[in-house]
């Protein structure tokens, strides 16, 4: 039994790092457009792209946290 609360554990870990490249691709992606799209306020998006890039990172850093957790226990 113990090997299968191991192995949810890695399956929890790979889903919330597969979501938060996901979310980070999407992110990446509408900034860089909107750069493309208005030069002059590129650097902005550039900033809040990185502080919710950094936020989504938190998300998948805290869950699979949580994962390792379960998985100890």
């Amino acid at each position: 039994m113990e090997n299968l609360a191991h192995l949810a554990a890695g399956f929890g870990a790979g889903i919330s790092v597969i979501g938060a490249g996901l979310g980070i691709g999407k992110l990446a992606s509408a900034a860089l457009e909107a750069g493309a799209r208005q030069p002059e306020a590129a650097g902005d998006s550039r900033t809040t792209m990185i502080i919710a890039a950094a936020l989504i990172e938190g998300v998948a850093l805290f869950s699979c946290v949580i994962c390792m957790l379960l998985a100890i226990k």
